[in-house]
């Protein structure tokens, strides 16, 4: 069965987990750790994301953020393919890192906020790796410290959190900090990272409920919200896909987009291929990958492979078009 695509839009939240392959460790020491913050914090300031929360255990990553001109695909696959290069060569190893792709939850923010916040933050607690709540006020690596204002990082939105709380910072961190203890003891919840429609509807009571009452509502595991929530998303990227498909239906393809965009600049098709960074041969790149993504759902490797370049720098050109558009 065909894995289906990321849902995304720029000011959307998600909840992204990473994981080592075959639950392997992927963080040997505190430097592996410092250097992936390094990288985080300049893509997702260099992407305008927010975030919220985040924590780093040895074999997995959990990270909660709004996503920016980029979306989540760019800013991540920059991250964790930068991470995994950097890893293999310090550990002298090959091969894959990461468990397939990165799980991404797209979630409803108003209702799902400040509770994904604490779910991250106590990740450590309940790999019993820390105790109590002083303990997590101490523990390195994840943005709770950052929250009460143990620790400093510029890319992450801690007043947002905070200003659901309380009007002042002081109250507000203890109102946080008492909420994060009311957490400690509560058991796994599956609703945040897997259950599909469970999580779409709220819980196994609502799910009884709506299934006793002969009651039917949307949901999709790539989601977490209600099924009203779940309902705006899928239409919207019902209606992508539908515009695309009836572009296609037109006979554009992306060969012709190609042919379209180097007969308008006069480059010529061996130069687009060969990985030229003339600046009219980058531009025409650009407007070829864009092209190819807005109109004709095309992926990034997809587009790679007829570009002559890697998927990274694909990706690159696509935010970087965006990000002038936008501006």
């Amino acid at each position: 069965m065909p894995r289906q695509a990321r849902l995304d839009t720029p000011g959307a939240l998600h909840h992204i987990m990473v994981r080592g392959i075959d639950k392997s460790v992927i963080f040997r020491d505190k430097h592996d750790k410092l250097k992936i913050l390094e990288k985080m914090g300049a893509e997702v300031t260099a992407g305008r994301c927010t975030v919220y929360a985040w924590v780093l255990m040895d074999n997995h990553v959990h990270l909660l953020f709004k996503s920016g001109e980029w979306g989540i695909s760019t800013v991540m696959r920059k991250v964790l393919t930068w991470y995994a290069q950097y890893f293999n060569r310090r550990y002298r190893r090959t091969g894959h890192l990461f468990q397939n792709r990165y799980k991404s939850i797209l979630c409803e923010e108003e209702t799902y906020l400040l509770a994904l916040v604490r779910y991250i933050h106590l990740n450590p607690i309940r790999a019993n790796i820390i105790s109590t709540l002083e303990g997590l006020d101490d523990y390195p690596w994840s943005g709770h410290r950052a929250i009460i204002g143990k620790a400093e990082y510029p890319w992450m939105r801690t007043e947002d959190v905070l200003s659901e709380f309380a009007g002042t910072k002081r109250k507000a961190i203890t109102e946080y900090r008492q909420f994060v203890k009311d957490g400690i003891g509560q058991k796994h919840d599956p609703q945040f990272s897997g259950g599909g429609l469970i999580r779409s509807q709220g819980g196994w009571s609502q799910v009884l409920s709506l299934r006793r009452k002969a009651e039917k509502e949307e949901y999709d595991e790539r989601v977490l919200g209600s099924g009203d929530f779940v309902h705006a998303i899928l239409r919207e990227a019902e209606e992508k896909e539908k515009r695309q498909l009836k572009i296609r239906r037109t006979g554009l393809t992306l060969s012709r987009v190609i042919e379209e965009e180097v007969k308008k600049t006069k480059v010529s098709l061996q130069e687009l291929k060969n990985g030229s960074r003339r600046k009219a041969v980058s531009e025409t790149r650009a407007k070829v990958a864009r092209r190819g993504v807005e109109e004709l759902g095309v992926s990034c490797a997809e587009l790679a492979r007829h570009l002559g370049v890697c998927t990274s720098s694909v990706s690159r050109v696509i935010a970087k078009a965006e990000f002038d558009n936008d501006n």
